[in-house]
């Protein structure tokens, strides 16, 4: 099962990016950005940074080639982060934003495989095989630097780049005060999800243990 899910999280992760760069580029262009800013705007979005890392995740994991290249994707502590911030993309859209267009096409079936399947496939295969029951609440700081960064980085493009990638970051129509509360809140959400992560992964470590216990205790007699 655990492979499963990996090997169907990594050709859908891959799948959904390499055609949402193939019909995001184009639009971009057509919508007055140049080729390196339509490349930068694509790059700019928080899902499609979390979709990223979790493929690094599961191609790491799933062949010695993979680990070869993206190796720090392979650790418990940095695939336990993915997981949150996957939940954070499901979460986050499935609430706000998928109200606020309605994508036809190729654009909704992208829009569905990067915030709902592989969302569900990583948490699925890091609740089979991913925790590892060692999990540390001095984790979550490190987890943190990842939403952290890309808020600041979302913000300090926004002047520059005239747009922003999501409706509730855009100060110069919500005001500071809203963005305050926005991003105060979806870090409260990432934070909630951290520590839910963390309660999980023990649970997930007390239950193997438990198990592996009573198959030695059945073979002894």
């Amino acid at each position: 099962m655990a492979r499963f899910l990996q090997t169907a999280g990594l050709a859908v992760g891959l799948i959904a990016l390499v055609l949402q760069f193939a019909i995001t580029i184009p639009a971009s262009m057509a919508a007055g950005r140049g080729l390196l800013g339509s490349i930068v705007f694509y790059f700019s979005f928080f899902t499609i940074l979390t979709n990223i890392a979790a493929v690094m995740v599961h191609a790491s994991l799933l062949s010695p080639a993979g680990y070869a290249w993206f190796p720090a994707f392979a650790g418990p502590r940095t695939r336990t982060g993915v997981a949150v911030a996957m939940t954070l993309v499901f979460i986050v859209y499935a609430t706000i934003l998928a109200k606020l267009w309605q994508p036809q096409g190729l654009f909704l079936f992208c829009d569905v495989l990067l915030h709902y399947v592989t969302p569900v496939l990583f948490v699925l295969w890091w609740l089979v095989a991913g925790a590892d029951g060692r999990r540390q609440w001095s984790d979550i700081p490190w987890w943190m630097i990842y939403p952290v960064v890309y808020l600041a980085y979302a913000l300090i493009r926004a002047p520059f780049a005239g747009e922003v990638p999501y409706p509730f970051l855009d100060v110069a129509k919500n005001g500071r005060a809203s963005v305050a509360v926005s991003a105060l809140a979806v870090t409260a959400l990432f934070v909630g999800l951290s520590v839910l992560a963390v309660l999980v992964d023990h649970g997930i470590g007390r239950l193997r243990r438990k198990t592996a216990t009573r198959v030695q205790s059945s073979r002894r007699w």
